[in-house]
């Protein structure tokens, strides 16, 4: 039989373990449940967080579906409950690059703390520019074109037009692999040679080209940076 929320003792409800001990007291189960609110017949709202969790394949997998894919996952969550918590996710991501919009982009990490949220779990190749000023501190985020699964399609004149128009110091360069690998190819090689050369011209800093990857078990910040490979 399965135990209903109600006939747990209170310490164990998560808003209340919330409100006495803290928010990072709760773990991922607790903190979807949260969300979720109510469970479902037979199933109590906690039991119904892990399963999600599980069918997801991970918390960083649930939180990059949009509402009507979450309500595929298992029996009981409708779009009223992926909805909420499509909003929760998309809110710590949005705070994540608010946070970093303020950060000067001093080191590679922390460029790849801004873009990850949005790029790393992308389908399809795509090119952005960081516009900054002479502190690193962004200017514009710029999405320059968007490929198919493989590649994309990025002229030197569409990458430092913007850089003009916006009278920035510098440009940062990113693009993701759909693959996950971030290992740069020949043609990354060759796009990079040929947006030095014509920056150079225009005497605009080309500061770093990253290439965005998935997380790895043992690596989660996954990615390619030309500068930190002085390879720029």
């Amino acid at each position: 039989m399965t135990t209903k929320l109600q006939e747990l003792p209170e310490e164990f409800y998560p808003r209340e373990k919330l409100a006495k001990l803290g928010r990072a007291s709760l773990n991922n189960a607790e903190l979807i449940a949260i969300f979720l609110r109510t469970g479902i017949k037979g199933k109590n709202v906690l039991s119904l967080a892990s399963e999600l969790i599980t069918a997801a394949g991970s918390l960083d997998a649930l939180g990059r579906m949009e509402a009507p894919e979450i309500t595929k996952l298992c029996k009981g969550i409708g779009l009223a409950k992926a909805a909420t918590l499509s909003a929760a996710f998309e809110l710590g991501a949005r705070a994540i690059q608010e946070t970093a919009i303020k950060t000067p982009f001093t080191s590679a990490d922390l460029v790849y703390d801004y873009l990850a949220p949005d790029m790393r779990w992308k389908e399809q190749e795509t090119v952005k520019v960081l516009l900054v000023d002479t502190k690193c501190r962004l200017i514009k985020d710029i999405d320059i074109s968007i490929g198919t699964l493989n590649e994309s399609i990025a002229h030197p004149r569409d990458i430092l037009r913007p850089c003009v128009i916006h009278n920035a110091y510098g440009f940062i360069l990113a693009h993701n692999h759909p693959s996950g690998d971030p290992t740069p190819s020949r043609a990354d090689h060759e796009t990079t040679r040929k947006i030095k050369e014509a920056s150079e011209l225009l005497s605009i800093n080309f500061l770093d080209h990253m290439i965005v990857g998935k997380p790895i078990e043992s690596k989660m910040r996954n990615y390619y940076s030309y500068r930190q490979n002085n390879r720029l």
